[in-house]
């Protein structure tokens, strides 16, 4: 389970590293070339939920398996791809392989351990997320200054192998099933419908050449998206996501920060390529975000008091990742205070997911722990390309300190839905 969080976070971390070059090379603004990364990010939010499904009632071992070879070879095909067009194109093949990766490693996680365990196993989880984070931009700087862009995909290939093998032997079976019943594909389509229209208006208005009615037209579908998706799921006989799993405050509310935390940890890594001007110096920086995220990921459990419940993990871990961005907005422009910072926004990120994650899952019933997982995913892969886009945005009308100026928002918000009601525990069979 630790290889395909190791693996997913190392290629997110790396991809960015990329988009100079990308920029570059094909002659494309950055509005453009973020949908390298967005085209991955919304075929993960449109499967994630449904594979989820799948792998509750086909089983968990299997889907997860056949993820890791489907990532391991579109991983070859974006390193050969012969243009930006099909670079994007087969980001949405490699996702689908993500997707059965990421919607089964939670509920894997909670499947293999004590429920006493939980948080604890959660944070190793995260800890191979924050190694594949904490190498990704080093790495990647290293790779597209000596062997080029396509390097960063094919780098996937030889951890994909070692997944695959891994997984046939260690991985449990799963146990408990829920049977599938019919597919909600009305559903899925309008959860797509709804954030692809959402982040093509925001590259809109972020420097993608696209007429102004078009992208009215996109913010207009937005809304009426989201309300066809909503009564769509309150009638659908197996819904795509049962609304019902939302109702405890310790999901709708952890899902929210969830996003939230996310957007913080991977909007800048989109924000410094930009703004530091060459790969090493980006990928040095960079790379204290997740160093401190894996820090305080696995020594949290024994570096704060025992006192500290799950509810004051996520309001302090949260409070401290939007101050760190906020100070980074206003602090005068230097590589090593940057890095600094990142690295103390990292720790906080490391205290708050774990503990956000945790609450989340305690939530949910255990039969639906891959659903769970999936909806936690899913908020994982809407806060990443918000992220993305958001960062973006800002730098197109503004500069990098605005962005970090929303990013500490973000941050803000993670903190109050810990103090509204993150860590509120509803154990159910």
């Amino acid at each position: 389970m630790c290889f395909g969080a190791f693996m997913g976070q190392l290629d997110a971390s790396i991809v960015t590293l990329t988009f100079p070059s990308l920029q570059h090379e094909f002659d494309a603004p950055l509005a453009a070339v973020q949908w390298v990364s967005l085209s991955y990010l919304l075929t993960l939010v449109a499967l994630l939920p449904a594979v989820g499904r799948v792998a509750d009632a086909v089983g968990r071992k299997l889907v997860y398996g056949n993820g890791f070879g489907i990532f391991t070879a579109a991983s070859v095909a974006c390193g050969l791809a012969p243009g930006l067009g099909w670079l994007a194109g087969f980001r949405v093949l490699q996702a689908a392989g993500a997707a059965m990766l990421q919607a089964n490693s939670v509920a894997l996680v909670v499947g293999s351990v004590p429920k006493t365990k939980v948080r604890a196993a959660l944070g190793v989880q995260a800890s191979a997320q924050a190694l594949g984070l904490a190498l990704g931009p080093a790495l990647g700087a290293e790779l597209v200054s000596t062997l080029g862009w396509r390097s960063v995909f094919l780098v996937n290939v030889p951890v994909g192998v070692a997944g695959i093998v891994a997984g046939r032997f260690l991985l449990p079976r799963t146990r408990e099933r829920t049977p599938l019943g019919r597919f909600d594909h009305a559903g899925l389509a309008l959860l797509a419908l709804a954030s692809t229209a959402l982040l093509l208006a925001l590259s809109g208005v972020s420097g993608l050449r696209m007429p102004a009615p078009a992208v009215a037209a996109l913010a207009l579908v937005v809304p009426f998206a989201v309300a066809g998706y909503a009564w769509r799921e309150r009638r659908a006989e197996n819904p795509l996501i049962d609304l019902a799993t939302l109702r405890p405050s310790a999901v709708s509310l952890g899902l929210l920060g969830a996003l939230c935390g996310y957007l913080v940890l991977f909007g800048p890594l989109t924000l410094f390529p930009q703004t530091l001007g060459t790969h090493g110096a980006a990928g040095l920086v960079l790379a204290c975000l997740p160093a401190g995220f894996g820090v305080a990921a696995v020594a949290a459990e024994r570096l704060l008091p025992p006192g500290i419940g799950t509810r004051a993990r996520i309001l302090l871990g949260a409070a401290v990742a939007a101050l760190g961005c906020g100070i980074l907005a206003v602090a005068p422009p230097s590589a090593g205070l940057a890095g600094g910072i990142l690295f103390g926004i990292g720790m906080g990120l490391g205290v708050f997911i774990p503990a956000n994650n945790s609450s989340i899952m305690g939530a949910i019933p255990r039969r639906m722990a891959a659903t769970g997982g999936g909806l936690v995913n899913l908020a994982r892969g809407l806060g990443t390309a918000f992220g993305v886009a958001l960062v973006t945005l800002c730098l197109h009308v503004g500069n990098g300190a605005l962005a970090l100026l929303a990013l500490a928002l973000s941050g803000a918000v993670a903190a109050v839905t810990g103090l509204a009601g993150g860590g509120t525990r509803t154990v159910r069979p």
